[in-house]
């Protein structure tokens, strides 16, 4: 399988060049990715040297690096004209033409993509991640009318992560319940989530994934068997379909698609920030 280098390139955090290169990079899976960050480039002379690095690696390996640059400043972006490789450009790409479009020129102002302009928004976030680790596995349940959403399931699920991402990226107040063996084994739904089934969203996993998953947190003992893997799913799936409630295979979904279709699917609104 090729190997290239790839570059992401920032005056400021990275996130927006990580985010986008790797949506692109996932529709090549004949190539493996050596991925490299390199944020707070926010000088001619930091630029200069992230070239130079560029430069010796394609010279080393003798192929030309990939590099993904959301960098605004004209000045920083000039000496990467002289970079040993393909140089994609996301600002230069789509800032011209919504100049054209919007009859004015952008600001070219560092940071306004991961910035704090909107402060109501951040405090938000962080009062939701806040929520999410507070209310995580079940270990508070009296604050669950503050919930936007509860997620429920067996162990190692995917609830957790989800809550997190929810809370940190939208402001959702997230909690998790984790069903336990007993409530399983009743076929009832636990009773402090009755009040609250209209919030309630489901999440389950492929039998042989949750053994693969659990197995790595403890490998021994009936947690990890395929008997007890394939009990706790089948019942939890069916607490699903009898209270109606709304659940996804988390096996070949990542965090970011199931939070997505969470959100889809429970018409729960995106607290983005205002622009």
């Amino acid at each position: 399988m090729a190997r290239r280098t790839v570059f992401f390139v920032s005056d400021q955090t990275g996130v927006t060049a990580e985010t986008l290169g790797h949506s692109l990079l996932t529709q090549f899976d004949s190539h493996d990715f050596d991925q490299v960050t390199l944020p707070f480039v926010d000088s001619i002379d930091k630029a200069q040297d992230v070239v130079d690095r560029i430069n010796a690696t394609a010279l080393e390996q003798g192929t030309s690096p990939i590099v993904f640059s959301t960098l605004v400043q004209d000045e920083f972006r000039e000496p990467f004209r002289r970079v040993s490789g393909l140089f994609l450009d996301f600002f230069a790409t789509f800032l011209s033409p919504l100049e054209r479009e919007l009859q004015t020129a952008s600001s070219h102002a560092v940071g306004r993509a991961h910035g704090m302009q909107d402060v109501g928004a951040y405090d938000q976030r962080i009062e939701a991640t806040n929520f999410a680790l507070n209310y995580d596995d079940g270990t508070r349940t009296r604050d669950y009318a503050r919930a936007d959403i509860v997620l429920i399931g067996v162990s190692r699920s995917g609830k957790t992560p989800t809550c997190l991402y929810l809370a940190m990226s939208y402001g959702i107040f997230a909690a998790n319940y984790p069903l336990a063996e007993d409530e399983l084994e009743s076929g009832d739904l636990p009773k402090v989530l009755k009040p609250h089934r209209d919030k309630l969203f489901g999440l389950t996993i492929e039998p042989e994934r949750l053994q693969e998953i659990r197995k790595e947190r403890r490998s021994t003992g009936q947690y990890a068997s395929a008997r007890q893997v394939r009990f706790e799913l089948r019942a939890a799936e069916a607490l699903f379909t009898r209270y109606q409630i709304p659940y996804l295979d988390t096996t070949r979904v990542s965090i970011e698609e199931i939070a997505s279709t969470i959100l889809d699917r429970t018409n729960i609104e995106r607290r983005t920030r205002r622009l």
